[in-house]
């Protein structure tokens, strides 16, 4: 990228220098109470985690399966896409209670409305009653997951931004994992509690968010972008720098974010719905934002995720226990493999996490592909056994990127006007691919079986395709200047500017006549 001494100096080099090396996550009182709100922001992903899971339990349990009619295609099918249904219906609603709300507020509605969907699946006494309650749960989760993200990214600690927000999509599989276990725990009850007892624990983080949320510091993007120029300086000191208004950091941030709300809302127009696709930077980023939601659901996970019962009883593997623990086992390997790649990010990069990523799923769905074939056409049990392995194998690949990258990778490429929007969108992409997979899923794997599979190697191929040419790497920049990557020389001359202001720089006025002399939305070289 051209010009720009922001860019110039390699993003997080223009503020690192700023970070006192004493002032560590563990060593910090007031960073650790940062990030244990942050800890009570990210298990709205273990929430989602929780209910994939579950559902994935819940096939296997005979007290849940007879209660409710021994569901099957079709049917099947909507029990798992109704939440994604419900998703749908509240994202229309769910960037504008973000952004005028704030972010605590989005996640205290949904929490209560998730709490209370919860009270209505435990209750069940029907099939109609178990999906509208699932609605409710995607109506609600939507607003949570909404801002819990953004929260998370916009109130951390700089040098741990990355990790912590990467680590939210990465704890899908903690819910995952007590969901797994739960259901293996229950399904020795011999009673309609063994699917019930599940359901209620989902509303546990929901009832933590409740309680606690009223404590949580607000974003201090969301309070300048509200004129409490006031207040979020006082965030930013209080959590950043030990209550020191006057600490290089804390008005480096506080100036840089200012500059670039600034520009977003009086230069680079980036308000309302249209500004996504309006200049050639909001384009660069929906398609990227589009596509990786696309990949994050149609790499084949969707296959194992919501249907790993009907795939062990493809591979002859029909007794219950065996695959409570297959699935129980699978989430914690999953955790382990998200958790790793959410705290080297920084480290390796966004770029090259996703293409190994891509690069192992086409390696190892393949393989897998062909063992599921060869145990299907010739029941050779190691055959079976060879699947099994290369399902584990494909979502360590998996997981390096499209656990833990997805939500932080969307955040930090969005400017602050268009960041609840922008999201909303990915998340309404994820939901689509989600209804297709699920209704499409179990229909195709009843028909084709095996043969299934070879379309997702050649999806996952084009996938790899994509992300070489079009993924821009991000790593170790703030917010705004990864933002400013898209948005050419302007943008981030802007930001300078209104950094230099702050300290007195010398170069103030050579930024400022860089600004004039910038196209309003230059195009994005990379």
């Amino acid at each position: 990228m051209a010009g720009g001494a922001i860019a110039t100096v390699g993003g997080q080099e223009g503020f690192k220098h700023l970070i006192d090396p004493n002032r560590k996550w563990y060593n910090n009182r007031r960073l650790i109470a940062l990030n244990g709100w942050i800890v009570l922001l990210v298990i709205t992903s273990s929430t989602n985690g929780y209910d994939g899971s579950m559902m994935n339990g819940l096939q296997s349990l005979p007290q849940w399966t007879k209660y409710f009619g021994n569901p099957t295609g079709g049917t099947l099918g909507l029990l798992n896409a109704i939440q994604n249904i419900g998703s749908l219906a509240a994202y229309p609603f769910a960037p504008y209670v973000s952004d005028g709300l704030g972010r605590r507020m989005a996640i205290l509605l949904g929490a209560v409305i998730m709490c209370i969907a919860t009270a209505l699946q435990t209750a069940s006494q029907s099939v109609g009653m178990f999906i509208g309650a699932r609605f409710l749960i995607g109506f609600g989760l939507t607003f949570a997951a909404n801002a819990a993200p953004m929260l998370v990214t916009e109130i951390s600690y700089p040098s741990y931004r990355a990790p912590l927000t990467s680590t939210y999509n990465g704890l899908w599989y903690s819910g995952a994992i007590v969901a797994a276990w739960t259901t293996f725990g229950t399904f020795k009850i011999p009673s309609t509690w063994a699917w019930r007892i599940p359901s209620v624990l989902q509303a546990l983080p929901s009832v933590a968010q409740i309680i606690l949320i009223w404590f949580c510091p607000e974003s201090p993007r969301w309070l300048i972008n509200k004129g409490r120029d006031v207040q979020a300086l006082k965030t930013l000191a209080y959590y950043h720098a030990d209550g020191d208004e006057n600490d290089a950091l804390v008005q480096y941030e506080f100036n840089e974010i200012k500059s670039a709300i600034d520009f977003d809302k009086n230069i680079a127009s980036n308000v309302g719905w249209l500004a996504l696709f309006k200049t050639p930077g909001n384009r660069k980023r929906m398609n990227i934002i589009i596509a990786i939601a696309f990949f994050s659901q149609w790499s084949a996970n969707g296959i194992v995720s919501y249907y790993l019962n009907k795939i062990l009883d493809l591979l002859g593997i029909t007794d219950t226990t065996m695959k409570l623990l297959i699935n129980g086992i699978l989430t914690i390997w999953n955790l382990i493999w998200a958790l790793l790649a959410a705290f080297t990010c920084d480290k390796f990069g966004r770029r090259p996490l996703f293409l190994w990523s891509t690069g192992g799923m086409l390696l190892f769905f393949s393989c897998e592909t062909i063992c599921f074939a060869v145990f299907q056409e010739k029941q050779i049990d190691a055959a079976a056994h060879a699947t099994i392995a290369f399902i584990f194998l494909y979502y360590a690949a998996y997981d390096i990127a499209f656990s833990p990258l997805i939500v932080s990778y969307t955040v930090e490429i969005l400017p602050y006007p268009l960041r609840a929007k922008g999201l909303t969108v990915f998340n309404f992409t994820i939901s689509l691919a989600l209804i297709f997979n699920q209704y499409v899923n179990p229909i195709a794997l009843d028909a084709i079986t095996w043969k299934y599979f070879i379309v997702y190697v050649g999806w996952i191929a084009l996938e790899f395709v994509f992300l070489w040419f079009f993924l821009v790497e991000t790593k170790n920049r703030t917010l705004e200047e990864t933002a400013a990557l898209f948005d050419g020389e302007q943008a981030e001359a802007h930001i300078e500017a209104g950094v230099a202001r702050a300290f007195g720089d010398d170069k103030q006025s050579a930024s400022d006549e860089k600004i004039e002399n910038t196209e309003t939305v230059p195009s994005f070289h990379r």
